[in-house]
């Protein structure tokens, strides 16, 4: 076993890769770039060191610079987490020559494989199904628009050499396909270096499912089940469960069998994954196959009670895998979820900011995978995901139970998050039941962001009113601007999740009062602190959670989160005009500019195209009229909310 190890990433999987190796008693060094100098994995880590400035392509992604800091740390071996250098074979040959073992496959098998074309090609030679599609050398628009002709529609245009979602764009009619293509092209080119593509028919209503697979140096290969991976947004994954609740055992077995042909087909070594994407009708098809440790290898690790990092060492060391397929067995169910700073009202756009509290419930069943802490930031520089919640119950129905209450538990106060999307689908009735596909939450997605009940909601504005008086005699029933009158009652601006404004009135004493909301009266009752309150006869069992004036209430499994404040205190101004003023609405780098000063433009017109925090995102005009200037260029970096675009409105 390796002695010393040197983590080639960042955030949470380096804090996770250096938990199993304090358990192992392996020694680890971490990298940090000038965006992550107090970031805690380097913190976490036996020793750190500075790799260059926060840009990913002088940092994480220079090979020099993680070559020199593994030799001047000793480090015998180096773990590419996922993302960055994971799945680069030219980094895992310069790990070869340089002496220091690359823990993942060979070179070879990554090469085999990086290509969805080359793979799909492969796959199809060892008797794995493959959806039909176009994976040819001849990238000409023109070679292209006639292969998709021929496919027909709708089909599904996929950057080759890398994944995530990046380069990606489903097309539903030939007269969408050229921008499609362009764009995909454009996008694949930025996040990869490579602009080619391959095509697919696409699967309307497909299950994405991956079965996790491993290999060693001495012949062995095995699967460790299957994750469905059906719920995601832009082509990546926000939840993912297992046992699949859609499979049935005699499926899962021939999509077992297929994942470990796929993976002896080149000769796979250490962790991998098979993606598959599996028909309403059961019919499955390789996808492609990821060379690295997923994102989502927490929910097989809980239901399977493995360490998949721990085999990724032992294999990497020269040992045989630790189990032979007949003895990997799981038990129970898991379900992850994945918390990222991101506005899902707004187009999933990503958020910058600080955390200022991050908290979770301490339950035996609940993990967390995390490289952040309250008081950390967000920056634009990298993946915008705060954290991997995974809970686990004994069947399915447990597991959801558990994923609502732990949702509503859970805070992140400072920013903006997708908790509200995560929260909707861990209780929407096609989630509960199992029956839901790739579309889902593009389908749902009003549904899944409703607002509460405004009954429920004075409920919870009730529990935090109460809290917010717990720490004193009096609490809130003395605060500055609160009070009207002596003996008349109180009154309190409650701003929702939907940023509406509900005039609260209290009369009555902190232990048994009359809360009035809107035109509705209720009773309460407090009890001791930890014993709920009692609304209108009806007990009620809460957590809350608060920062400053802001509470979040857990209530029966739900959320709800206030501003608590006077009502007299000043509101803020109106926001700008923006439809003649477009700004940028996420921080990144201008990648396009489509139109110049004194051009004639339509309403929804694209203007320019933003690349930022691995997505890409196209500023379009919100009205008609003339371009009075262009404010930058391609290539400029831009902050959140900067203006980019006058337009003189056609009158």
């Amino acid at each position: 076993m390796f002695r010393k190890i040197l983590i080639a990433n960042r955030g949470e999987i380096a804090c996770r890769v250096i938990q199993t190796c304090r358990r192992m008693g392996v020694a680890t060094v971490a990298v940090y770039s000038a965006a992550d100098r107090h970031a805690m994995h380097g913190q976490e880590a036996d020793e750190a060191g500075f790799i260059g400035p926060a840009q990913a392509a002088a940092s994480y992604l220079d090979m020099d610079r993680i070559l020199d800091a593994a030799k001047r740390t000793g480090a015998e071996a180096i773990h590419p987490g996922y993302g960055f250098l994971s799945e680069n074979s030219e980094f895992a040959r310069r790990c070869q020559k340089a002496g220091v073992a690359f823990i993942g496959p060979s070179p070879e098998s990554m090469d085999a494989m990086a290509s969805k074309s080359a793979a799909k090609a492969l796959m199809e030679k060892a008797g794995v199904p493959v959806v039909p599609g176009y994976h040819g050398d001849d990238q000409g628009k023109k070679t292209l628009e006639k292969e998709a002709n021929h496919i027909g529609f709708p089909l599904m245009i996929k950057a080759t050499a890398g994944g995530g979602g990046k380069g990606m764009r489903i097309v539903r009619e030939a007269g969408d396909f050229g921008d499609a293509l362009d764009g995909a092209k454009r996008e694949a080119k930025n996040a990869f270096g490579d602009d080619k593509v391959l095509l697919e028919k696409y699967i309307e209503h497909p299950r994405h499912i991956e079965f996790q697979v491993f290999g060693d140096t001495h012949g062995n290969a095995v699967h460790v089940f299957e994750r469905e991976c059906s719920l995601q947004r832009r082509f990546q994954k926000v939840v993912e469960e297992t046992p699949s609740p859609f499979l049935d055992e005699s499926t899962r077995a021939k999509m077992g069998e297929a994942a470990v042909a796929a993976a002896q087909a080149v000769d796979y070594v250490n962790a991998g994954t098979i993606e598959f994407i599996v028909g309403a009708d059961k019919s499955f098809y390789f996808m492609e196959m990821n060379t690295r440790l997923q994102v989502e290898h927490p929910i097989t690790e809980d239901t399977t009670g493995l360490d998949l990092v721990e085999w990724q060492l032992r294999v990497a060391s020269g040992e045989k895998l630790p189990l032979a397929q007949k003895d990997i067995t799981r038990a129970g169910h898991s379900i992850e979820v994945r918390l990222y700073a991101e506005n899902a009202a707004k187009d999933f756009l990503p958020v910058t900011g600080r955390i200022e509290t991050f908290a979770t419930p301490a339950e035996d069943y609940v993990r967390v995978d995390t490289g952040v802490r309250s008081g950390d930031s967000i920056s634009i520089f990298y993946d915008p995901m705060i954290a991997k919640i995974s809970v686990s119950g004994r069947d399915r129905a447990e597991a959801v139970a558990r994923l609502n209450e732990t949702l509503a538990r859970t805070a992140v106060f400072g920013m903006v998050t997708n908790l509200p999307l995560l929260r909707g689908i861990a209780r929407h009735p096609g989630f509960a039941s199992g029956d839901y596909d790739t579309g889902f939450i593009e389908r749902e997605l009003d549904t899944l962001l409703e607002r509460p009940a405004p009954d429920a909601a004075a409920v919870a504005a009730a529990v935090a009113l109460l809290w917010s008086g717990e720490d004193s005699a009096d609490g809130a029933w003395q605060a500055d601007g609160w009070r009207i009158a002596q003996g008349a009652g109180w009154r309190l601006l409650a701003t929702d999740m939907a940023g509406s404004d509900h005039d609260v009135r209290v009369a009555g004493n902190p232990r048994e009062f009359t809360l009035e909301w809107s035109d509705n009266s209720h009773a309460v009752r407090h009890g001791p602190a930890g014993h709920g309150i009692t609304v209108d006869g009806t007990h009620f069992a809460a957590h809350v959670l608060a920062q400053g004036r802001r509470y979040q209430v857990a209530l029966d499994g739900r959320a709800f989160e206030f501003d608590l404040a006077s009502p007299f205190a000043t509101r803020g101004a109106a926001a700008s005009d923006t439809a003649t003023h477009p700004v940028s609405p996420m921080p990144g780098r201008v990648v396009a500019v489509h139109v110049k000063e004194g051009d004639e433009i339509a309403e929804g017109q694209a203007l320019m195209v933003l690349e930022g925090m691995k997505m890409e995102y196209t500023v379009k005009a919100g009205v008609a009229g003339r371009i009075e200037k262009v404010r930058h260029a391609e290539g400029d970096m831009v902050e959140a909310e900067t203006p980019l675009v006058d337009i003189e409105a056609e009158e």
